[in-house]
């Protein structure tokens, strides 16, 4: 490291050293991506690099009644577990299975996934994936959601392919654009090419009813963080896009592990599970392309009451934006009820295409 002190109190350096200095070494990189060109039953992501944990983004535009799941290593034998829930209802589970689970929901509609993996070649890979798929176009129809735990009994091998399959076999397989991006991680990368490119960074100055991302570059992938403090009146966190307040939003969303319930044709995304008097924090992914309804994946944690003798509550949600013509370029949440935001709350925005 070369850092030099300069008039002013200044520190000049190499573009390395700032980022050695500014702590942003490392992080998720892109390992594989493979973008479909033309329709076709499978999304073949090869020559993985061997990385400690991965995330993997699925754009699963499906062009038929495709059932989406995915297979390691191109082992197509009955190594595969999962535990499945869809829409809240009951566990079930694939023991002996020839395929890991993506979701379960028939096309041909988007359909998008988070999932993460842990690679280690001694042991079992371990996946948990969340999902949401589009259901009916426009917001008068809620979407669907999958969580689903995935094993596949490999003890041998590290993780080198992903290869997204048509479960149906029904022929009519992913879409034109459909795609597979592979992110690595590992605690002793040093690269400084992180795959999530931070797009705001906002903490309210002063207490109010609104936290805004404000402008932000349009990306296909985006990735929200947000804390909510309370002033001590109740709170509502209403998230909206591009200053859309019409009725243009649905979401499905379950609290504590019960019952989901959906809201349509609705001005906004709810986050909170009841009006929020202490801190909420939330985790949301969308994917935000133009011209197919934004579809969002969350889950959020609130304090409810303070100290160890009241449980927090937790609700996890998907939701969508019914607008195909344009990106997400502005993200606020809002709060119409008594109570403010606090000077601590923050939202932070990273994204990447």
């Amino acid at each position: 490291m070369a850092l030099t002190y300069q008039a002013g109190r200044r520190v000049q350096g190499t573009a390395a050293d700032r980022a050695a200095v500014d702590g942003v070494s490392g992080g998720w990189k892109e390992v594989g991506r493979t973008t479909l060109g033309s329709t076709t039953t499978t999304i073949n992501v090869a020559s993985i690099p061997d990385k400690r944990y991965y995330m993997v983004l699925v754009d699963a535009n499906m062009a038929g009644s495709t059932n989406s799941a995915f297979q390691l290593n191109g082992d197509t034998g009955s190594n595969y577990t999962n535990r499945k829930s869809y829409e809240g209802g009951a566990d079930a589970t694939d023991t002996s299975f020839t395929v890991g689970r993506i979701q379960g929901h028939g096309g041909p509609v988007p359909d998008f996934n988070v999932m993460y993996m842990s690679n280690l070649a001694a042991k079992e890979k371990l996946i948990i994936n969340h999902g949401v798929n589009q259901n009916t176009a426009g917001a008068g129809t809620a979407p669907r959601r999958a969580e689903i735990a995935t094993k596949w009994a490999n003890t041998s091998a590290a993780i080198n392919r992903f290869t997204a399959v048509d479960y149906l076999n029904s022929g009519s397989g992913y879409a034109t654009g459909a795609e597979v991006v592979v992110l690595g991680y590992d605690p002793d990368d040093t690269h400084t090419d992180n795959f999530w490119e931070q797009l705001a960074d906002v903490t309210l100055s002063s207490t109010g009813d609104n936290l805004s991302s404000g402008t932000i570059t349009a990306k296909k992938y985006l990735w929200i963080q947000t804390y909510i403090s309370d002033t001590g009146g109740q709170d509502s966190v209403n998230m909206t896009f591009n200053n859309d307040t019409g009725n243009n939003y649905a979401f499905r969303r379950n609290n504590n592990g019960g019952t989901d319930a959906t809201t349509t044709s609705t001005s906004h995304i709810t986050l909170n599970s009841s009006e929020v008097t202490e801190d909420l924090f939330s985790n949301v992914f969308i994917i935000n392309n133009s011209s197919n309804e934004k579809l969002v994946i969350g889950h959020t944690i609130q304090n409810q009451t303070l100290g160890a003798g009241t449980a927090p509550i937790r609700k996890e949600f998907v939701g969508k934006w019914s607008n195909t013509s344009s990106q997400i370029t502005e993200i606020d949440f809002d709060n119409d009820s008594s109570g403010s935001y606090d000077t601590n709350s923050f939202i932070k925005v990273w994204g990447s295409n």
